[in-house]
This record gives C-alpha cells, sequence and structure tokens, in this order.
C-alpha cells in the first residue's frame, strides 16, 4: 500500500494479481499466430518490484526467501505458465543485487527453475544504472553483469551495442553466450510472423 507505483499492480493478493495477470496478458495477445497482427505483452517487473523499503522507487527489496516465492513469484508464474513469451527485469534490487543484474533471479529461478526459454529485457537505462547502484564500475562492467544474468535485451543505455563486442573479444563473455541470448529474441520474433511482415 505504500509503493508509489502501486497503479502497476493488481493488488497485494498473489492468487488475484496471477488470475488478473494472466488475464491481461491473454487480452493483450490474444491467440498469438504468425500473422502479423498480434503482439506480446510484457511481463513486468521481475521480481518484487512493489516492496522497496519505505515505497521508496528504485529502493532495495528486502524479504526472506520464503516471502519472495509465497508472495511475489506466484503471479509471474501463473504468467508464464499461460504462454509469457518476454519479462522486464525490475529496477530495484534483490538481496543488494539489482534485478537487471542478478543471475540468480533471471537465470536461476526465471530460466531453470520456472522453465523461461523467452527474452528477458531490462526497464528503462537499467543496465548503465547498475553503476548508480554501485555494483559496476562503468558501462562496461555493467553490460557484463547484464549479460552474464541472462538479461537477453537492453532498453536504451547502449551498454550492450558499446560494450558487448569488445566483452566477447576480450574473452570475458563468450560468444556462446550472446548466440544463446540472441536465439531467444529472434525465435520470439519469428513466431510472432516479423521476418515476413516487419
Amino acid at each position: 500500500p505504500r509503493w508509489s507505483r502501486m497503479e502497476e499492480s493488481f493488488g497485494e493478493d498473489p492468487m488475484l494479481a496471477g488470475i488478473l495477470g494472466v488475464a491481461y496478458m491473454k487480452g493483450m495477445q490474444g491467440d498469438v499466430q504468425n500473422d502479423g497482427k498480434h503482439l506480446y505483452s510484457t511481463v513486468k517487473h521481475f521480481a518484487a518490484y512493489g516492496a522497496p523499503e519505505a515505497g521508496r522507487e528504485y529502493n532495495t527489496v528486502d524479504m526472506s526467501e520464503r516471502m519472495f516465492r509465497d508472495r511475489y513469484l506466484p503471479p509471474y508464474k501463473a504468467a508464464l505458465d499461460a504462454g509469457a513469451v518476454t519479462v522486464m527485469s525490475s529496477f530495484n534490487d534483490y538481496d543488494g543485487i539489482p534485478a537487471t543484474g542478478n543471475k540468480w533471479l533471471l537465470k536461476d529461478v526465471l530460466r531453470d527453475e520456472l522453465g523461461f526459454d523467452g527474452f528477458v529485457v531490462s526497464d528503462y537505462d537499467a543496465v548503465h544504472e547498475m553503476v548508480y547502484h554501485g555494483v559496476a564500475k562503468d558501462g562496461k562492467d555493467a553490460a557484463r553483469l547484464a549479460l552474464e544474468a541472462y538479461l537477453n535485451m537492453e532498453m536504451t543505455s547502449g551498454d550492450y551495442i558499446n560494450h558487448g563486442e569488445n566483452l566477447v573479444e576480450d574473452g570475458v563473455i563468450p560468444e556462446s553466450l550472446l548466440d544463446e541470448l540472441c536465439r531467444n529474441i529472434l525465435v520470439a520474433k519469428y513466431e510472432l510472423g516479423l521476418f515476413e511482415n516487419p
């Protein structure tokens, strides 16, 4: 109730948020077909975005894993089980690590545990904002953290395009990881029909 962006949520009840979130997602996506007339909705913000300390935007989230799994994860799982193809990472940190560069959240929980095989996009400028969080020393380091966390797509800040190639050339990020992250995006675009009807 103290969260400053509560209008972005269906409320604090996990079951209700899951039911309404799935209905909203399905209503937006429809029966996605390769016909050039459909779109994907993006499930956001992964994860625990509505629990920042003092209700302040982008603030830290400090909660037990039990609370996270009981109250925050179920609506996301419901959306993923219903066919969500894209997820947006949140600005806040979880357990001291910004969600955008949090491998436990984006790889271990979202992909490995929940079986998500779509693509994750950052929130607006969130990759570079890891510098301001104090966990990345510069844009190149922020890009490294986000790529290692399996964040597929960066929104606006440009750290991927400015530093991604160098991270591969320097042997910091394996090219196979970039291939995997790009594959998630290209498969989603192909299945939506964007190659036939851009």
